[in-house]
């Protein structure tokens, strides 16, 4: 009885680890897969263990002697190795040591069993992954996994209101989001360095025709997003989100044009807003809806 307590308690152990291998990979694919191949097999198997649970209540260990004096066992006994057909006295070789004897036991049918079926997985695998290629490789799998990542991210980001970046931002002028970006310019740090009116103090005039870091929207967007460490410029984004963001720029767009009490001296490049402006040395003129000269 103890012998097959511990044939069972191997073929459980093994079924386990089946399991556990190809337990992340079960909802990867709805369709035929290894996967399920697999899960199919140890189906069987834990079939196979139940009805061996049964037969090991009513199983009694028996030896018949035939009329050819070998010993007739069951199939249970026969599967798991516990006895040999042949007598002790065939099966002992002749070399020994120290009075040491080996005897010529064939592998048991058990592990057999065991063999063949990882035979028959890695054909399974083969066919499924790379002749038939119903499963994803590693790296098809790692792709599918990213898409579906950024996908769920993109989605809560849209969600949360953070789904607006330097690339895709867009100009606000309507008054509710110029109004928003005006009290979060005056609620937080930037009053401090470029006035409550956009003058400049530390900071640059926010007035002028003059940026130092550009002064389209996405430009405008990008510095109060990511901030200028060496000029002390405070980086916003873990503080407020994409759409706050925008509305801070688009706001500070608004101040161009405006008279504050005691403006700062320009500062960066001239910038003009979608037009065309001419070099310094006045001898070359570029379109585009961009457009920066040095002074």
């Amino acid at each position: 009885m103890k012998h097959k307590l511990f044939t069972l308690s191997a073929l459980l152990l093994i079924a386990g680890s089946l399991s556990a291998q190809t337990a992340d990979a079960a909802g990867a694919d709805t369709s035929l897969s290894l996967t399920s191949i697999l899960i199919g097999v140890n189906a069987i198997l834990l079939l196979f263990v139940i009805f061996l649970l049964g037969t090991l209540t009513t199983a009694v260990q028996k030896l018949r002697a035939g009329n050819d004096n070998k010993i007739q066992l069951s199939w249970w006994e026969k599967f798991a190795a516990l006895k040999s057909e042949k007598p002790e006295s065939e099966l002992i070789l002749d070399e020994d040591f120290d009075g040491i004897a080996e005897l010529d036991n064939p592998t048991p049918p058990w592990f057999n069993f065991i063999f063949y079926t990882t035979i028959i997985v890695a054909a399974l695998y083969l066919l499924n992954y790379h002749v038939l290629k119903i499963g994803n490789l590693q790296a098809s799998e790692y792709t599918v996994e990213v898409t579906e990542a950024k996908a769920s991210v993109d989605a809560y980001l849209k969600k949360t209101g953070n789904a607006i970046d330097e690339n895709n931002v867009a100009l606000l002028t309507d008054k509710a989001a110029l109004e928003e970006g005006k009290k979060i310019f005056e609620a937080n740090t930037c009053v401090t360095c470029h006035k409550i009116d956009g003058g400049g103090l530390v900071g640059p005039n926010l007035t002028d025709d003059y940026w130092i870091h550009g002064g389209d929207i996405k430009s405008v967007f990008k510095t109060i997003k990511y901030g200028v460490t060496a000029k002390g410029m405070t980086a916003w984004q873990n503080a407020f989100t994409g759409k706050q963001i925008q509305a801070v720029a688009s706001y500070v767009k608004s101040l161009k044009g405006t008279k504050p009490a005691e403006p700062k001296a320009p500062q960066g490049d001239l910038y003009t807003e979608g037009g065309a402006v001419a070099t310094t040395d006045s001898s070359a003129v570029v379109a585009d809806t961009t457009i920066v000269t040095k002074k």
